[in-house]
């Protein structure tokens, strides 16, 4: 004779209806806040483009140096022929839509894998210089000395090490990220609070494990901000590689765009690399959420 079963407990079936209320609560308030960020986004953009089309019908601008969008936009296929290699650069090509997938994809990957260099090596080496207090203080100076050094300067460097191809556009995202977050990472350790560290001391924590379960969850949000700061630097330097060092790519196109006083083909472009930046953004934020999964989500003000 058992007592009564779970599924007819009152306790535990108002227990389990809170939950899957709460559940829906939950769900339905982000889907609101996903569609009210969406709905302002898109607002945003329409007050841009119509400002822009205003300034154009006015005659503010002559649309030979600053076409419009309703113009630059309409003629996608006219503008997309440009999109291939260095060798097909002003020919036709089969399928415009393919011919600017593969230079979105080309400035896309660059840019993902210098990121993620940058970021996992700058990351590493911070923590190391701390880490190791002898390394830190022989490699500290130098970086020291290197960290003013514009990207643009390390160009040159680049061509010559990894020659012409993709290698000098992800070193330049590279050096773009590379001196900022190892600098970042070793402040962001140093501004730990002390009381994290007595109790992991006192619950017996050895030093790596402090490093691994105290330091490194202490200093990933911060450096998760600084990242997604310099994504946009990121973006500047592998359209200037592009143009000098690797023949292919949204640089490429500004550059081939520039050098034919084609400026329709420059604003489509830019729209392009406006677009992906904004994505990019978007796809580091999604990436910091999940990865920082302990942290509360704070409401979004903006």
């Amino acid at each position: 004779m058992g007592g009564p079963s779970r599924d007819g407990d009152p306790v535990a079936s108002g227990a389990v209806a809170a939950i899957a209320t709460a559940l829906r609560s939950t769900r339905t308030a982000a889907q609101r806040d996903f569609a009210g960020r969406f709905a302002w986004g898109i607002a945003s953009v329409a007050c841009f483009v119509a400002l822009w089309e205003l300034v154009w019908a006015f005659g503010l601008a002559d649309q030979r140096v600053l076409p419009p969008p309703h113009l630059f936009l309409r003629d996608f296929t006219e503008q997309a022929k440009f999109f291939g290699s260095t060798a097909q650069a002003g020919e036709d090509v089969e399928s415009a839509g393919r011919s600017v997938l593969i230079a979105v994809s080309g400035t896309t990957l660059r840019v993902l894998v210098g990121l993620a260099l940058g970021f996992v090596v700058s990351v590493a080496l911070g923590i190391a210089i701390r880490y190791f207090r002898l390394f830190g203080k022989l490699v500290m100076p130098t970086l020291r000395m290197l960290a003013p050094i514009s990207p643009l300067a390390w160009l040159p460097v680049a061509i010559f090490v990894f020659g012409v191809g993709n290698g000098p556009a992800v070193f330049m995202v590279f050096i773009a990220v590379f001196f900022m977050i190892v600098l970042a990472t070793i402040s962001q350790i140093d501004n730990v609070p002390q009381n994290y560290l007595h109790v992991a001391r006192i619950m017996g924590a050895t030093r790596s494990q402090i490093y691994w379960h105290v330091i490194i969850p202490a200093i990933l949000p911060g450096l998760f901000v600084i990242l997604r700061l310099n994504l946009f630097g990121a973006w500047m330097v592998v359209l200037i590689a592009e143009a000098a060092g690797v023949g292919s790519g949204l640089g490429q196109i500004v550059m081939f765009a520039r050098n034919t006083f084609n400026f329709t083909l420059v604003c489509f472009t830019m729209t392009l690399i406006g677009v992906l930046g904004f994505l990019f953004d978007i796809g580091l934020r999604e990436i910091q959420r999940r990865a920082l999964y302990w942290l509360p989500r704070a409401p979004r003000r903006v």
